[in-house]
């Protein structure tokens, strides 16, 4: 697939190629494939333009720099492409989709703000089993389609959320907070902070161990 993994199939073997992926196939016998959709399908795709609300994730590797200056450039794309592999799982398993990496990190989305949390809780889960220490950023808001991209006030926030964030830390908005009450998580009050270039303090949860 378009991550370099291979799999041999046999006859009759059935794979399904998980989203977001390309498959290439290398064969001299005839296969079969379908392109099969989901019920959620039957609705139309959002288009170039639309404004939709979704839960956005910033990700961010603490302390890269010099961890790659430690290790070399070599070890360093070998670690970043296992994070990167594993954070790209991740949002697989909770319907997420990977919007662009930033070099060391991850703006994604998903379609639900417990969603959106339970995989930042496993991306920084996936990371620690790297050595590596993670901030995330979290806010539920309005945003642009914008090709390969999204647009809106709702994704600087979210990178704001991020940059105030610690090591291993996940903040999130008041505003996904509220979404997210009855998923079960817990959260922790970090009070107001002022988020640069947005108007007004923002009250700040913290995501339970």
């Amino acid at each position: 697939m378009d991550d370099g993994s291979m799999l041999e199939l046999g006859p009759n073997d059935v794979f399904d190629i998980p989203p977001g992926h390309d498959g290439w196939v290398v064969s001299r016998e005839p296969m079969l494939a379908i392109n099969w959709s989901g019920v959620r399908s039957w609705l139309p795709e959002p288009e170039l333009g639309d404004r939709v609300v979704a839960t956005l994730l910033f990700t961010d590797i603490v302390g890269s720099t010099e961890l790659a200056a430690r290790i070399g450039d070599r070890a360093w794309q070998e670690l970043l492409g296992r994070h990167d592999r594993a954070v790209r799982n991740v949002l697989d398993r909770h319907r997420g989709r990977e919007v662009k990496t930033t070099g060391d990190g991850f703006l994604a989305m998903c379609d639900g703000a417990g969603r959106a949390v339970r995989a930042a809780i496993d991306i920084r889960n996936g990371a620690r089993a790297l050595g590596l220490e993670i901030r995330v950023g979290v806010h539920t808001g309005e945003v642009e389609l914008a090709h390969d991209d999204v647009r809106g006030v709702a994704v600087h926030e979210a990178a704001r959320i991020a940059a105030a964030a610690s090591g291993g830390e996940i903040l999130v908005s008041s505003t996904t907070h509220q979404l997210a009450a009855g998923a079960g998580l817990t959260f922790e009050e970090r009070g107001e902070r002022e988020l640069k270039g947005l108007s007004g303090p923002r009250t700040l949860y913290a995501v339970g161990e």
